[in-house]
């Protein structure tokens, strides 16, 4: 987590690393809870409104994005980790979307149950709604190391199980345990930016993963659980700085072979550069962002896509749309649905 955290000050431009990487793991939260869209899907959709992406689903997706940011947000605010904050994330992750009708940012106050057609049948049935409280208050002191101070690594392990076994709310329960994982990492210092998530790692272990939560609660075993959390922390931390190392690489080595372009190059640097802010862009879009001409963009664009740096994504002979196409495919690598 060191190495990660240190290399992401490395790279060209931080913030937009973190700006995929926030992307990533929205749809890999959202897939596990069965959302079909990939990365691309909710880049074009955030740029350029694309037709043809699954709006509901990547709309889902843009949710836990804006339910990320608002967790860090309030946390740089100086607002603790809390309850109230984690009503607030589940209200943004739920409001206006297929869950709207699940009461965003309310504790349940009906009976819930994972798998099977009623709690007889279920695989697991959680507490209760008037006991809720009575396992949500002890959840909220050990966050905040009541009674003991507890590792950073081994809080955020068990928190998760904890919280997803109360699963306090009609739905999202699952998207809002994972992002508490981040948020932990993030609340104590143990990641100066959220670089670190596991849905990958869970979704690849998906039946382990859930077998182990439910081992926690039948047999008590929390160190299978913990061991598996930890091994996936250092799994996620090391291809976490694998990525970061590879696109660094790739900006490097394109802008190398762009700046032998001849007269062409200088503008076609711009478009690289704005391509890596934009991986997915049009040709009206980098004229407005850039301030060139827009038969110089398209030319630039053109000498991009001859070098194989950039293709074209909508298939369209008007308004088309261009990817930076090495780097979609690391960002997007594993996200298929």
């Amino acid at each position: 987590m060191g190495r990660l955290d240190g290399l992401a000050q490395l790279l060209p431009d931080p913030d937009l690393f973190l700006y995929f990487y926030v992307r990533k793991e929205a749809v890999l939260s959202s897939q596990i809870e069965g959302t079909q869209s990939s990365l691309s899907d909710l880049l074009l959709f955030e740029t350029e409104r694309a037709p043809g992406v699954p709006l509901n689903d990547v709309q889902e997706v843009s949710r836990y994005v804006a339910a990320m940011n608002l967790g860090l947000e309030r946390m740089r605010g100086e607002l603790p980790l809390s309850l109230r904050l984690i009503r607030d994330i589940h209200r943004k992750l739920l409001d206006g979307g297929r869950g709207a009708e699940k009461d965003p940012g309310e504790f349940r106050r009906s009976q819930n149950w994972i798998g099977g057609s009623r709690p007889g049948k279920a695989f697991y049935v959680p507490p209760p709604p008037e006991r809720l409280m009575e396992f949500l208050d002890p959840l909220e002191k050990f966050i905040h190391d009541n009674p003991v101070k507890t590792p950073t690594l081994l809080k955020a392990a068990l928190v998760h199980v904890q919280f997803e076994s109360i699963h306090p709310f009609l739905d999202g329960n699952g998207r809002v345990g994972r992002l508490l994982i981040t948020l932990i990492m993030c609340n104590e210092g143990a990641l100066t930016q959220p670089l670190l998530y596991l849905s990958l790692y869970f979704k690849q272990n998906r039946t382990r993963y859930y077998e182990l939560l439910q081992r926690v609660r039948t047999d008590g075993d929390w160190e299978s659980w913990v061991r598996f959390f930890l091994d996936g922390v250092e799994e996620t931390a090391a291809q976490a700085v694998d990525l970061a190392t590879q696109i660094r690489r790739l900006f490097e080595t394109d802008r190398e072979r762009i700046s032998k372009l001849g007269r062409a190059a200088g503008s076609a640097l711009r478009v690289h550069e704005l391509f890596q802010r934009r991986p997915m862009l049009s040709v009206p879009t980098a004229t407005q962002k850039l301030g060139l001409s827009a038969p110089t963009v398209r030319a630039s664009i053109e000498a991009l896509e001859k070098a194989g740096i950039v293709h074209e994504l909508s298939g369209k002979r008007r308004d088309r749309v261009f990817g930076y196409r090495r780097y979609l495919d690391l960002m997007g690598s594993d996200t298929s649905a």
